[in-house]
C-alpha cells in the first residue's frame, strides 16, 4: 500500500465539484478497490440528537446493521470512547456485532468536527490479523479531510 498516492487520490476526491455524499461514496469505492484486503468500507454518523449511529455511504456486501446504538459492537464503543478501534480478530471480541462470516478483522477511526465525534469510517476485513499503524494512519489522514467537507 503506497499512503502518498492513496492520500493523493483523496485528496482529489475532496477537492472535487460532487457532492459531499457523491465524495463519500468515492472514497469508499476508492479504498475498496486499491486496497485488498479491505472488503467493506463505510461511513457511520450520529443519528441526530439520538444515542446512535446510522449508516450512511458504503460499498460492499449489503449490511442488517443500518442502525447501531452507542456502545453496541465496535463502531457504537468508537462513538462512547472516541478513539480508534482496531480488532484483528473480531471472533475474539464479546461486544462484536457480526456483519458477515466472511469478516475476520475490523478497523474504525472516529471523526472529529469541532472537537466532537460526530461519525466513523469503518472497515471491514476477511483475512485476519492484516491491519497495521499504516491503516490507522491512512484512515486518520481520510476522517480529517472528511471532517473538513462536514463542517
Amino acid at each position: 500500500m503506497n499512503i502518498d498516492i492513496i492520500q493523493q487520490e483523496i485528496d482529489t476526491i475532496i477537492l472535487s465539484n460532487k457532492s459531499k455524499d457523491e465524495k463519500l461514496q468515492t472514497i469508499c469505492d476508492y479504498l475498496e478497490n486499491e486496497i485488498f484486503y479491505y472488503d467493506w468500507v463505510g461511513f457511520y454518523f450520529k443519528n441526530g440528537d439520538k444515542e446512535e449511529l446510522k449508516l450512511a455511504q458504503y460499498t460492499g456486501e449489503e449490511t442488517d446493521h443500518v442502525i447501531i446504538p452507542f456502545g453496541k459492537g465496535i463502531c457504537g464503543q468508537v462513538a462512547v470512547s472516541n478513539q480508534n478501534f482496531v480488532v484483528q480478530d473480531v471472533s475474539e471480541q464479546d461486544n462484536y456485532i457480526s456483519c458477515g462470516w466472511k469478516v475476520k478483522s475490523e478497523i474504525v477511526i472516529p471523526i472529529f468536527v469541532n472537537n466532537e465525534n460526530i461519525g466513523q469510517i469503518d472497515i471491514d476485513s476477511h483475512t485476519a490479523n492484516i491491519f497495521t499503524e499504516k491503516d490507522e494512519q491512512l484512515l486518520e489522514y481520510i476522517c480529517k479531510k472528511v471532517a473538513k467537507i462536514l463542517s
